[in-house]
């Protein structure tokens, strides 16, 4: 490339956004907030401001940060704050969700979004009688292994698709147990919809759902800790296996789908390796959220809907809470 097309294609990437939207993280008390906030932090598209938190051990780790510490009803009032991120515990995304929606925000909701099949529906409402996005925070949406994956799957390129098989394991202690024991579908409602969502997502609406959620950890709690859904299709099987017990788990986490003409391997999916037919794939380097909030300010500043659609994300609710048990 010659040197002045060079400094003309980095002046285009170095300039300021034609305008920026307003963010605020509505709790930060979720795993991924961290992350998120350091992420919309740096990104000159957004203007972060501003945190609430009722937590008095999180206000003083995200105070020193720079970032007003805002009230619930002081957040959800401002007029600048055009995007509600909401990373607060898991029991209640719901009520947060609904109470940002309402108040005229678009939303990125933490996953799950809700533990039940109302709220999940109360929440597309609200999103859809206000005309604001609500993008749920399914990690691998915009994961280019994923998305490769669930194209060569409906190109027909694999054949007839016959099975697809996940696994997401992770290694969590008491602590972490304590928390994630909160619900009845244990590890499979905490860390199996990363898997159930693209899943359904290729496959649609199964015929039976049936589920094996155990507890087998030695610890004193109840925690479904070894779970197992398999979704059946009138053609095909989806098996998605998901546990807190295994060390190292991410090197041995994959979605593989097995088709009449071809495999399609992903494992581990972080860092991404895909292999089609045995072929290593090229993917481009994954960051995680970095293509949520893109499509978020694309789709906030043109206008336009999110990839996943409403109905897409309420099958995914569906059949969530029935792998789930609940």
């Amino acid at each position: 490339m010659p040197e002045l097309t060079r400094r003309s294609v980095l002046a285009v990437l170095l300039q300021p956004p034609a305008r920026t939207v307003g963010v605020a993280f509505l709790g930060v008390a979720h795993s991924h907030a961290r992350a998120k906030f350091d992420m919309v932090r740096a990104d000159p598209r957004f203007r972060l401001l501003g945190v609430a938190e009722d937590n008095p051990q999180l206000r003083s780790v995200y105070g020193p940060l720079g970032v007003p510490l805002l009230g619930r009803a002081e957040l959800l009032a401002r007029a600048d704050v055009e995007l509600v991120v909401i990373e607060s515990e898991v029991p209640r995304h719901e009520k947060d969700g609904l109470d940002a929606l309402n108040a005229g925000k678009h939303v990125h909701l933490e996953k799950p979004p809700s533990d039940n099949r109302d709220g999940m529906q109360a929440l597309v409402a609200a999103a859809r009688r206000g005309g604001r996005l609500m993008q749920l925070g399914y990690m691998w949406r915009h994961h280019p292994g994923i998305q490769r994956l669930l194209e060569v799957a409906r190109s027909g390129a694999l054949g007839d698709v016959y099975l697809v098989r996940g696994t997401m394991n992770t290694l969590i202690d008491a602590v972490g147990r304590k928390q994630w024991n909160l619900f009845p579908g244990g590890q499979m409602f905490e860390q199996g919809c990363h898997l159930l969502d693209p899943i359904v997502r290729l496959m649609g609406k199964p015929l039976r759902i049936q589920s094996t959620l155990r507890t087998h950890g030695q610890f004193n709690d109840t925690l479904k800790d070894n779970t197992l859904a398999v979704l059946e299709y009138p053609r095909a099987m989806a098996v998605v296996t998901s546990s807190v017990l295994q060390p190292n788990a991410n090197a041995y986490r994959a979605l593989e789908i097995f088709g009449t003409k071809g495999t399609a391997v992903l494992r581990p999916i972080e860092p991404p390796v895909l292999e089609i037919n045995r072929a290593k794939v090229e993917l481009a380097p994954f960051r995680r959220y970095e293509g949520d909030f893109s499509e978020l300010y694309r789709c906030i500043t043109a206008g336009q809907a999110l990839n996943v659609t409403p109905e897409e994300d309420l099958l995914v609710q569906d059949i969530l809470l029935e792998a789930s048990g609940m």
